[in-house]
Formats: C-alpha cells, structure tokens, sequence
C-alpha cells in the first residue's frame, strides 16, 4: 500500500512516482499496480487527470475527452465530475490553446512544465504533462495547482513598484525644480505626525510643535473643506491594502489661501498585515495645476470653436445642396422645355401634313378628281407613322411602352441587322460581331431590342468622329450575388449584348449621369437625352439592366444584360405576313369594346369590310351583358383602359371563366403593359398597338378567328 510519507513528497518526486506508475502497465500484479496508483493520485493534493485526444466536428484530433482524474481536480479547479467530459465541452473559446500545448506533448514525448490561465474557472494553474505510453493511446498525463493567488500577488507587487517607481520620479522632478514643501512621518499605532521643518513653517505649525507631533485631525483641518472627503478615502484606500499612496488636494498655507499640493507616500505593514507607519513627501503643484487649468480652458474653447465650425460647415454644406438641387431643377426644367418645344414642332409638322392632306382630299373629292386621293392618304398615313415612332420613343423612355416579348436567339437578331448597323454608322467606321457560342436564349421584344442596339451603335458612331471600330459581343453570364448587386439585378444566369467603341469616351461625371432623363452631351438640337434612357427603360423594364464601362480616351462598351429564359424553344422568326381574304362564308360576330368612340368607328368598319357582323360597346359592365346574352360572339376586341370600374384585362377574364375558348384581341395605348402581366398572355389573346394599320388589324382579326 502506499505510504501516508507520499502526500509529504516534493513536486519532482511525485511526478517520478507517477510517471513509474504510469509505465507500469506488465511485471508486478496489474490490479495491486492499479491500486497504488489510484491511491497515489488521492492522497495528492495536486490536481491529477488522463486526457484522450479524440476526433471531433472541427477535425481529427481537434478535442480530448478526460478519461481519468482524482479528487483533487475538483479542489484545484472548482469542477466536479470532469471524467467524460470533453475540452469543447468546459472551455470552448480557449479550446485551441490547450490542444496545442498538450498536442504538442503527444507527438514529441516531451514533457513540458507551464503556467497557463484557465480562462472557464478564472484561475491560474501550474502544468506539468507527459505522454502516456504506447503513443497510439493518443492520452497524455496532467500533474497540476492553483497558483492564482501566486499570480494575483505577483501582479499587485508589480503594480505596487510600478507606483513606488512613479512617485520617486515625480519626487525626484520636484527636488529637480525645488518644489518639495516638506516631509512627514505618521506613526499608525499613536496616530502621530512627526513633520520637518518645512512642512510645519508651510502650514503655520509651531516647528517644535511639529517634531514632537500632531493628531491627524489637525493636519486635515488645514485641508479645503471640499477635498477633504476624497482626501480621507484615499487615505482608508491605502491603509487598506499598504504599499504606495499619491493624492492631489488643496490645503490652507500661512497666508490664509488654499494651494494645490500632491501627498506621495507609503504604508509599510507590520508582520500581522496591520498597518505600522505612513512616511511622505508633499511637492507643491500650484503651478503645474494652473497650467493644467489653463490647458483645459484652452480646450474647451477650441472644442467650442469646433463644435461652431462644425455647425456652419453643415449649415452652409446644407445650402449649397439646397442650391444644387434647385439648378439641378432648373436644368431638368430646362431640358424639359427643350424636349416639349422640340415636340411640339415634330407634332405640328405631323399635325400639318395629316390636316393638309385631309383638306386636299375633300377638295379634290369636291371637284371629282379622285386621281390624286392615293398620294394624300399615303401621306396622312406616313405622318400618323412618324407621330407612333415618336410616340414609342416617349414610352420607352418613360418604361410605360406596351411590350410584345418572345423567346429570342440575339445572335440571330444582331445578323440580320449588320446591314442596316453598317448604313447606318457608316464607311470610316469597322464593325465586327462576336457571337458567342450556345448562347442563352432570352424573352424579350424583338422590335424594342432591334431599336437599342441601333440606338447605342448610332451613339457608339458620334463618340468616333474620325473613324474607329465598333464591337457588337454576345455573352452568357452567371453572375453571383456580389456581381448582380453591382448591376442592380437579382444573382442569377443572364444573357448580355455589349456595344464598344474606340472614342472619344467618358468622365466618371458623366457616366453617372448618363442614363438620367434629358441629360445629353450633345450640342442642342443634335440630341433630346433620351437615347440612352430609353434602352435604360426598355432593359428595366424586361427585367434586366444597363451598365456603362468607360474611359476617357480609351473608348467606351455599353452593356445590356437580359434573364435567360428557360421554357419552351418558341421560334423567334415572325410568321409571314399577308392581307387576309375574307368571303361571305367566313363572316363572324365580333364584339369592339372601346370608350374612345373614333377609334371604335375605324375597327368596326375595318371588320364590316372583312364580312363580319360587328357588335360595340362603350365599357366594360355593357360588354360583360351583351357576352353573357350572345354567345354567338366569335371574338372580343377591346381596349384595356376602360372606364367605370373594368378595364379590358378584367373583362377577359370575367367572360373566359364562363368561356374559355373565347379569343381576345387587346388594344393599348401605353401604360397598360403591366395589366397585361407583361406581355405573358394567355393562349387565344393577342395585342396590338395604338396607332395601327389596317391590315395589322386585319390580320391580327384573322389569326384569331383561324385559331379557334
């Protein structure tokens, strides 16, 4: 059995002992070996455990688990049942440090001594560890103490000379500048001051009286009344735990006045911890505490003056945006003027040409020369196209164009208009096409794409007045979270169209201004500024963006970034189109719904024409009546906005709820797009424009009634 000597034995020996043990696993009787060394680890009153290193979720090795410990753990450390529990398990955040001190004990074999804090308990311990043999237990052994109070000391001893180190120099500064006032030794167990010379003169103290002693209420006497608190719990303070003491206060000199002095000192305990003598030093800081205040005025009033600066700078920083954004204003007024003049000379010239060419034909009608009627329809007919082209420009701008988009392939639609691109920029210019290969298809209206490329190829064209190259480059793009919120978009998979040139290129200033309504840089009357926002609005509006990447001097690329679209491969070329042919035998009832009672009188004398049997109807609620009592209509034809509570959309979808066979033609000025959900019709629906030809309108009637 073991020996009572044990618990007697020095730090070294016991670590012998157990590391005899430890490698006594054959020879001697295993259980009688188990027994002496369980009894060691007991009669020990350091703390004693066996580690297991194990895998973990942070890697192989990354936890031990306590697999053996003796009571003096708990006594050491303040934790009870530590065996089975696991490092993560008691200290999480300091899980790291300790896997690689004893890590590093598991490979080499070393054993290593060390003082670590153990941050879960708030205490100090003394480590001494050694691997376990064979090294595939993956265990190592822990010998271990509390030191905390060790370490406490040792801390205060420091901050105890780091103090003492502080006052000698700030008396050694005072002797320096002559400013020590006199010294004093207090004698704790008689409550006895004994003072110099100096000390008692300064204060008015009968210098005899001085050596053979004062009380402490007579020194504090001489304190101001208002630092006499401090000056007392200062005192207890230092009292309390001994060692060094420095405090500022005011006290009363012969003169009658309160000056500023600092008390350096130091409490020195007898063997019991009781305090025994309170010997000092008193310097006078009058002039230091004067500067001191006269730095804190100077302070103060700089803060002040900063604080005023601070308020003004704002103040007048408010002003000047205020007054931006006025000329801002007034620029956007202006430009805005430019726009609605140049306008309104556009739409008097159309207006001219379409009421001189009605006045010829009712002259020419009049005096029966109906010979020259065709050229003045033609002409009407080309202005009335003139004032839709303008018409669209508006709307795209303002993102409120109707849009009619399909699954489309842009490299096809690029191909077919390298023609009209290469006219329209001219000779001095090369282009080159980069289409790349297995592109995305995209859902997007062709005719609106068709016009933005041709709009930033133009622009592409004015930016190189002396020649250049022009790029048209198709891509697929993936773009990620941080990519897409560069954009503006959602992370996801695109299709882009970008449109570069070797120009004259672009500011920072005016790339950040170039999408904005009306701003254009070019000279007035070559531009209305709303080019680029307009393929700004068209690519919002079909859900994707527009982004410029320009350098002065370097040229400019324009990029248009579309969603893919993942669904059914539709075909993007458009049917061909022919003037429909109607006979007797084709005549259908049709219902026209319109509130606008000229634009109702064209469509249904287009459709009498045609041999169909017209209905009309100037709202929706009257519509909804005569489609519920005739169920012989064949087709709905109406405007989307319509008044009194039902527009066109909600009519179509009243009526195909009773019949859902029931084709619908839509008509649309402009802001209805987002009624009809975009452009995603239903099957058997169509749209059609404001203004519209004839034989559109026709030939939209005829797909229709043909689909049915």
């Amino acid at each position: 059995m073991l020996n009572r000597e044990t618990t007697s034995l020095t730090r070294e020996e016991l670590e012998k002992e157990l590391a005899l043990l430890r490698s006594q696993t054959v020879g001697d009787d295993v259980l009688q070996s188990a027994a002496r060394r369980r009894a060691l680890f007991e009669a020990i009153d350091d703390g004693f455990c066996i580690i297991e290193f194990i895998d973990g979720p942070n890697g192989p090795m990354s936890d031990y688990l306590h697999v053996e410990a003796n009571s003096g753990y708990e006594r050491q450390t303040g934790i009870a049942d530590i065996v089975g529990k696991r490092l993560r398990e008691i200290e999480p955040a300091n899980a790291d440090v300790w896997l690689k001190l004893y890590g590093g004990v598991l490979r080499t074999g070393q054993t290593v001594r060390f003082e670590q804090e153990f941050a879960a308990i708030g205490r100090h311990i003394e480590v001494s560890a050694s691997r376990v043999e064979p090294e595939s237990l993956r265990q190592v052994s822990v010998l271990f103490r509390d030191v905390t109070a060790r370490k406490q000391a040792e801390q205060a001893l420091r901050e105890s000379e780091a103090i003492s180190r502080e006052n000698i120099q700030r008396v050694q500064l005072a002797l320096a500048a002559g400013a020590i006032i006199g010294t004093w030794s207090w004698h704790l167990p008689t409550d006895r001051f004994t003072v110099d010379e100096g000390f008692a003169t300064a204060f008015g103290f009968d210098p005899s009286l001085g050596r053979s002693g004062l009380s402490l209420a007579q020194v504090v006497e001489t304190v101001h009344p208002d630092d006499q608190a401090g000056l007392a719990a200062a005192i207890a303070e230092a009292l309390s735990r001994g060692g060094s003491y420095a405090h500022q206060y005011r006290t009363r000199r012969t003169d009658g006045k309160y000056y500023w002095l600092e008390a350096n000192g130091r409490v020195d305990l007898a063997p019991d911890g009781t305090p025994l003598t309170f010997p000092g030093v008193l310097i006078d800081i009058e002039g230091r505490r004067a500067v001191e205040a006269e730095r804190d005025r100077a302070i103060t009033a700089l803060r002040a003056l900063t604080e005023t600066l601070e308020q003004r700078v704002e103040q007048r920083t408010a002003a000047l945006l205020q007054a931006e954004e006025a000329l801002r204003q007034a620029q956007k007024m202006e430009a805005v003027g430019q726009l609605t003049g140049g306008l309104a000379h556009d739409f008097n010239n159309i207006l001219a040409g379409i009421g001189g060419s009605l006045d010829l034909m009712r002259t020419r009608l009049a005096q029966g020369r109906v010979g020259d009627i065709d050229r003045y329809v033609t002409g009407a007919q080309s202005a009335v196209k003139r004032a839709a082209g303008l018409t669209q420009r508006l709307l795209a701008f303002s993102r409120r164009q109707t849009l009619d988009p399909k699954t489309s392939d842009i490299n096809r639609i690029v191909a077919d208009m390298q023609d009209l691109i290469s006219r329209s920029v001219g000779p001095a210019i090369a282009i080159e096409a980069v289409a790349a290969g297995g592109l995305w298809k995209t859902f997007v209206d062709v005719g609106q794409l068709e016009n933005a490329l041709l709009n930033l190829c133009i622009n592409a064209r004015d930016a190189m007045p002396d020649g250049g190259k022009l790029t048209i480059e198709s891509g697929n793009r993936w773009l990620d979270e941080r990519a897409a919120k560069e954009r503006g978009l959602a992370p996801g998979q695109y299709v882009s169209l970008c449109v570069s040139d070797t120009g004259t290129g672009m500011s920072p200033d005016v790339i950040a201004r170039a999408f904005d309504p009306f701003f254009t840089t070019k000279p007035i009357g070559q531009g209305t500024g709303l080019g680029l926002s307009m393929v700004y609005g068209f690519a919002g509006q079909s859900g994707g963006a527009v982004r410029i990447y320009s350098e002065l001097g370097k040229g400019t690329m324009i990029c248009i970034y579309l969603p893919r679209h993942v669904g059914d491969d539709e075909s993007d070329e458009a049917p061909a189109e022919s003037t429909p042919s109607v006979s007797a035998t084709d005549r259908n009832t049709i219902l026209v719904v319109d509130d606008e009672p000229l634009v109702r009188m064209v469509a249904v004398e287009i459709l009498e024409e045609l041999g169909h049997a017209v209905l009309e109807a100037e709202d929706g609620p009257t519509a909804l009546k005569i489609l519920t009592s005739r169920p012989d209509v064949e087709l709905l034809i109406t405007d989307v906005g319509l008044p009194n509570g039902m527009n066109g959309r909600q009519l179509a979808d009243a009526i195909r709820t009773q019949r859902p066979d029931l084709n619908v033609l839509f008509i649309t000025g402009y802001a209805e797009n987002a009624v009809l959900n975009h452009g995603h019709l239903e099957p058997g629906m169509q749209v059609i424009t404001k203004p519209f030809e004839a034989d559109a309108f026709a030939r939209r009637v005829s797909d229709l009634i043909t689909a049915r």
